[in-house]
């Protein structure tokens, strides 16, 4: 199967579960970066939602230019909206609960996803991100656009080398 047949599909695929109907998402055909967990309508793989690096791309995407407490200067973030993500796999909830490759994790309120513009950003300055520079999935507020954010609460849900998300009711 050609690779653009293979993202057409993806595209048509991840647009379908957007657009009301019960279908449930592809079976990621590269190295799955991403695991949703908990209450989910569009599961792929055991109950589960996994992603690889081309489904996530396949989403609606939005750049966050921000200052972190994490990187020198003004940068430049690109994911999917964490709602546009969640929404892709169905899923429904009261909290996120986000976890690292190095097992940390932090819980975000889902109302978070709903009242600011947090991505799950595979891409720094348009580079994807490898583990040893906070990637592949990096939680981003919009800190910019809205001071009220650069807080320590919202700094520590800003989960970076995410692979996992759990859905908790």
């Amino acid at each position: 199967m050609s690779l653009i047949f293979r993202v057409l599909a993806t595209l048509l695929a991840l647009a379908l579960p957007a657009a009301g109907t019960a279908q449930p998402l592809p079976v990621p055909q590269g190295p799955v970066i991403l695991t949703l967990h908990g209450t989910l309508a569009h599961a792929n793989v055991d109950g589960s939602a996994q992603f690889d690096l081309a489904m996530l791309d396949a989403l609606e995407q939005r750049e966050t230019v921000t200052e972190t407490p994490w990187h020198e200067g003004v940068q430049t973030f690109t994911g999917p909206r964490l709602s546009t993500l969640l929404a892709a796999a169905g899923a429904s909830g009261s909290e996120l609960r986000i976890v690292a490759v190095n097992d940390y994790a932090a819980t975000m309120p889902w109302q978070d996803t709903q009242d600011h513009e947090v991505i799950l950003a595979s891409r720094r300055n348009g580079e994807t991100m490898s583990v040893r520079e906070t990637g592949p999935l990096f939680v981003i507020y919009p800190f910019d656009e809205n001071p009220s954010l650069r807080d320590e609460v919202y700094f520590s849900r800003s989960v970076w080398q995410v692979h996992m998300i759990e859905v908790r009711p």
